[in-house]
């Protein structure tokens, strides 16, 4: 029995894609507010990620399931090491270190790699299509906010996809061809909540950074009202995802 994986992941995950577009760091950020500091921790946690989330879809790139969703031209920790350099410096990789809620999200990924590795497929759609959906609009104002001028910002750059929009098209294909019954694809929804769960917990952790250097008062002023879904992403926390 085939199942449209697809539309249940959108439309399994839009509360929780609200909840993300309504964190406080994200509310910001979309309303032109980045502070660079906050910026590239999140860039440092997203560079660890990655990274877990790359090596162990290239270590199961011969799975019956992850093998149909593994595309390497959407890795973006080679993309992030390229950032972090700018924004820390030569020395970067010895002056970055993960958050609490990284390491947990990290932490999650590796184990779904070991026990569950169908799972997968949540954290890769959460994070890439979100990437693909989003990522011009969130460089754009990652530039002007911080008046960045062609560097810090790579994370956003798809440089080996000409036509994002028939890649996705072809990633959601991918996606509705998994050899999965509706029991599995039901817990790849639950996952996919769960790693939006994660995302915004580290969202949260950068707040504190984020209001020391706007103040308490201006962050409120930004994030008091309830916002509908500026963006047209159909998943992810495209900050990083940024969402």
């Amino acid at each position: 029995m085939s199942v449209n994986l697809a539309t249940m992941l959108k439309e399994g995950t839009k509360k929780s894609h609200s909840m993300a577009e309504n964190m406080g760091f994200i509310k910001c950020f979309l309303k032109g507010v980045v502070e660079k500091n906050s910026y590239r921790k999140l860039a440092a946690n997203l560079y660890f990620v990655y990274g877990a989330m790359e090596e162990e879809m290239e270590g199961l790139k011969d799975h019956p399931l992850v093998s149909k969703i593994y595309f390497p031209e959407l890795n973006r920790q080679p993309s992030l090491a390229k950032d972090l350099q700018f924004f820390y410096g030569a020395n970067w990789r010895n002056e970055i270190e993960i958050t609490p809620n990284g390491q947990a999200y990290v932490d999650r990924i590796h184990d779904i790699a070991k026990n569950n590795p169908e799972l997968l497929a949540a954290h890769s759609y959460t994070r890439y299509l979100g990437d693909l959906s989003g990522g011009q609009i969130l460089k754009n104002i990652a530039q002007k906010a911080m008046n960045l001028d062609g560097e810090g910002t790579a994370f956003y750059e798809f440089e080996t996809i000409s036509d994002e929009k028939a890649f996705k098209t072809m990633y959601r294909q991918a996606l509705n061809d998994l050899p999965v019954n509706q029991e599995t694809a039901d817990k790849i929804v639950q996952e996919a909540n769960d790693a939006f769960g994660m995302n915004m917990k580290m969202f949260q952790e950068l707040e504190g950074n984020l209001i020391m250097a706007i103040g308490k008062m201006l962050f409120n002023t930004l994030t008091s009202r309830r916002r509908r879904s500026s963006t047209t992403h159909d998943n992810g926390t495209e900050l990083a995802t940024a969402e």
